[in-house]
């Protein structure tokens, strides 16, 4: 059994099918959301690798690149440090990282502030937008932190 929480292993697959369609809005992609809430610790990546395909095939690629472990990490608002490197396990729930790179928030934005800030946490670059539509920003690797607040989701530029 995948969870106490669920009679069967079909049951914990259609609660993930039914939670993916929503799960990517609060900031992370589906298979980000996938690999980073903990669906697939013990048994449920097996499950939702045999399961998804039948029940909701429509999710059977965001399920393929969380097992995998290759898919893109979008980020919401909050406080990021960053760092190239993932934080352990342990340390996920409380310290947010964010990748060096480039992003951009896409959609109606009202009031949107972002920030990066030095490892001392003096403010390097800043801006408020009272309205956009989409705003670009690159976090560099001698960044301390990057925080956003009432920004869309920030996606890697490829």
């Amino acid at each position: 059994m995948v969870d106490d929480l669920y009679e069967s292993a079909s049951g914990f697959v259609q609660d993930i099918c039914d939670s993916l369609p929503t799960s990517g809005a609060g900031g992370a992609s589906r298979p980000q959301w996938l690999a980073e809430s903990g669906q697939l610790e013990g048994d449920g990546a097996a499950v939702l690798t045999v399961g998804v395909p039948k029940l909701c095939p429509e999710w059977s690629k965001a399920v393929k690149q969380a097992v995998a472990g290759k898919y893109e990490r979008w980020f919401g608002n909050g406080t990021y440090v960053v760092s190239s490197k993932p934080p352990k396990a342990e340390a996920a729930e409380d310290v947010l990282t964010i990748p060096p790179g480039t992003y951009r928030a896409k959609g109606r934005m009202e009031d949107c502030y972002w920030e990066r800030t030095s490892k001392g946490g003096e403010i390097i670059d800043n801006q408020f937008a009272t309205s956009a539509q989409s705003i670009t920003v690159t976090i560099a690797p001698s960044d301390g932190q990057f925080t956003a607040e009432r920004c869309e989701v920030w996606k890697p530029v490829k």
